[in-house]
């Protein structure tokens, strides 16, 4: 099978970050299912595992989480998926990615491709929206049709996760959505997408927040440069609130929050793929997902397909999503 990896750390503008590969079929076995894939797209997850995280001498890496594909086999103890079946899925952050014809991933953190979207649509969706669900129903504890007069800020609006969370808040919850965006073209996206009201991160989020006429929020995501961030949002927060991050960019202190009992709640959505009691969970969301989807409530972040999979085009991928502009979420499809 095609497979693009790499041996060795360099950046995104060096032609050999990334290499077109062959290597042995997989078989699955077990809760595997072999998915042939149709389409991947590219996360911060993939950039900073290519620059950091050095393969041993003589292994290739293969990257990518999101994927929408066919099933091509089962393992033995599988009973969720047969062959033939069309799913998508983020994966785990400790095997062999998404970025190869085909790919072994566990039936328990799969789910059924939405049939209204293409396999590109499809690809743009499962890390994001695992990340944006786990987060708000999860960790932050909001009930489904919940939270009516609260208020949940989302700082990263128009980023991948926050692309996903704006419409989940929005048509899952009653929480009054409050997104950032500091460019024109951010501003329409996240409008679009559902949120009741918008505010710049580049300015002081207590003043923005007075601007909009708003109390202290219940819940703050934090999805983008925490630690920059953070001294405005350990002001911003409500006493008892909670506090949503993906990622740390720097040291946070927590000492603030003690006087106002606020809670830091982490997500990373690759922790029940590592073997949690309820790692089936991922694959109960990305089927309501997939529901959602079909049903109009949702829709696909994809703005952009970069080309197929291939060296070249991951490459070039990479370097769309390491600009740190990027709205919403670019593919790649075929081989």
């Amino acid at each position: 099978m095609k497979i693009v990896g790499f041996r060795e750390l360099l950046p995104a503008t060096d032609p050999n970050a990334l290499l077109d590969l062959e290597a042995p079929d997989p078989a699955p076995t077990g809760h595997d299912i072999l998915v042939r894939v149709k389409a991947v797209s590219v996360n911060p997850v993939d950039t900073k595992v290519r620059s950091r995280a050095q393969p041993a001498e003589g292994e290739v890496r293969v990257l990518g989480y999101d994927a929408a594909g066919v099933v091509e086999a089962v393992g033995d103890a599988v009973t969720l998926f047969s062959p033939g079946d069309e799913v998508f899925y983020a994966g785990a952050i400790g095997r062999q990615g998404s970025n190869a014809e085909l790919q072994l991933v566990d039936e328990r953190i799969v789910g059924r491709k939405p049939k209204s979207l293409d396999y590109a649509q499809a690809a743009a969706m499962p890390l994001t929206f695992i990340t944006a669900w786990e987060l708000l129903f999860d960790r932050f504890g909001v009930a489904r049709d919940g939270g009516e007069g609260q208020t949940l800020v989302i700082i990263g609006g128009a980023g991948g996760v926050g692309s996903a969370m704006i419409q989940l808040a929005r048509k899952l919850t009653k929480l009054n959505v409050v997104a950032s965006a500091s460019r024109e073209e951010t501003r329409r996206w996240v409008q679009d997408l559902g949120a009741h009201q918008i505010f710049d991160h580049t300015k002081p989020l207590t003043e923005e927040l007075a601007r909009l006429g708003l109390e202290a929020p219940a819940y703050i995501a934090c999805l983008t440069h925490s630690a920059q961030h953070f001294p405005q949002v350990s002001e911003a927060i409500a006493l008892q609130g909670k506090i949503g991050i993906i990622e740390a960019d720097g040291d946070l202190d927590i000492r603030p929050l003690h006087h106002k009992a606020a809670s830091i709640h982490w997500e990373f959505m690759f922790a029940r793929p590592q073997g949690t009691p309820d790692m089936i969970e991922q694959h109960r969301l990305l089927n309501a997902v997939s529901e959602l989807v079909d049903q109009g409530t949702l829709r696909t972040t994809l703005t952009q397909v970069v080309g197929k999979i291939r060296a070249a085009d991951l490459l070039e991928a990479h370097r769309i999503v390491e600009s740190a502009r990027t709205i919403g979420k670019v593919a790649l499809e075929g081989f």
